[in-house]
């Protein structure tokens, strides 16, 4: 049978309101603390959440929104905020917003009320909205950066010059850029790190703006082959595997017609054909990040971690075609 908070009363000669203080942080002197925690351990005692939440006023939970878990960018990034609540003891709710900013600020609101803390992964609200919505006390965001709120974020531009230098290694001197939703901060970091590199040489050429799904693609497959670019740079791993897709179905090789080059790395990127290359993401490693920043345990409100990118080549790349 589960052991109880009265099991453990009895057994260490304490009254129960006693060993509730000692395991919560309470006011009991410390040989009576260090007597608690030693038969509770012996016992196995594992504290009820909800009756714990009942004394601390914390429910021990957190929330992790994300834009839509279809992507798997966000179910790795789930993953590690998962694994890493699991490592400290916190339950974690994962509401999926479908790409929509009003849903996304009803989410906070809900979650706000019912949690301890949240993770906005890739928020699509404005700036204002966010502050207006979320307590920046009690927030996170991960791979987004809003003023006067905590965030881990990726080393976009590093990802972006690795990879374009990659190509331009390769003689690509023209190269697109297939754009993501016009509304989100991370298409407009990659754009701000591609314009940066445009010039000396290199064209960078932006070829349309589609949704961040294999679908975007899809429907950029024939923009991109009606354009000069002998390589291109997709907004994400979906959008390159969608255009990957296209460009099989016109009959365009890659990479002897066209280099195709992704953004996040997700596991898919290695399974495609031919296997994608992409800048990789720390996706996992950002959940945890952000939990542990969350929960106090690394930075302050307010402070920022950037974490690095890294190129991963594989067959879609190649030398420019003569």
């Amino acid at each position: 049978m589960r052991t109880t908070v009265h099991d453990v009363a009895r057994a260490a000669g304490v009254s129960v309101s006693t060993v509730s203080r000692a395991l919560t942080g309470g006011t009991v002197s410390a040989a009576t603390r260090q007597a608690v925690i030693e038969v509770a351990t012996r016992l196995g005692y594992q504290p009820n959440r909800a009756a714990r939440g009942l004394i601390t006023g914390r429910t021990g939970n957190l929330g992790l929104i994300v834009p839509d878990l279809r992507n798997p960018f966000f179910a790795e990034v789930a993953k590690g905020v998962s694994a890493r609540a699991r490592a400290v003891d916190c339950g974690v709710f994962i509401t999926d917003t479908d790409e929509d900013p009003v849903a996304e600020l009803e989410a906070i609101a809900v979650l706000g009320r019912n949690t301890d803390g949240l993770l906005l992964c890739s928020p699509r609200a404005a700036d204002a909205d966010l502050l207006a919505a979320a307590d920046p006390a009690t927030t996170v965001l991960l791979h987004r950066r809003v003023p006067g709120m905590s965030s881990v974020v990726a080393d976009v531009a590093g990802g972006i010059r690795q990879a374009v230098g990659h190509l331009r290694a390769l003689g690509h001197r023209r190269i697109g850029y297939v754009h993501g939703p016009e509304d989100s901060w991370a298409a407009r970091q990659r754009v701000a790190a591609l314009a940066e590199l445009d010039g000396d040489g290199l064209e960078i050429l932006r070829l349309g703006s589609v949704g961040p799904t294999f679908e975007g693609g899809l429907l950029a497959g024939d923009l991109v082959l009606a354009s000069p670019a002998t390589a291109v740079l997709a907004y994400n791993d979906l959008v390159a595997l969608g255009l990957l897709h296209r460009l099989a179905a016109r009959g365009a090789a890659v990479p002897e017609r066209l280099s195709v080059v992704g953004f996040d790395d997700v596991s898919l990127a290695a399974m495609s054909h031919p296997p994608l290359t992409s800048v990789a993401v720390p996706k996992d490693r950002a959940g945890a990040v952000g939990l542990d920043l969350l929960l106090g345990r690394s930075g302050v409100a307010g402070s920022e971690m950037v974490l690095p990118t890294g190129l991963v080549v594989r067959a879609s790349s190649g030398v420019v075609p003569t």
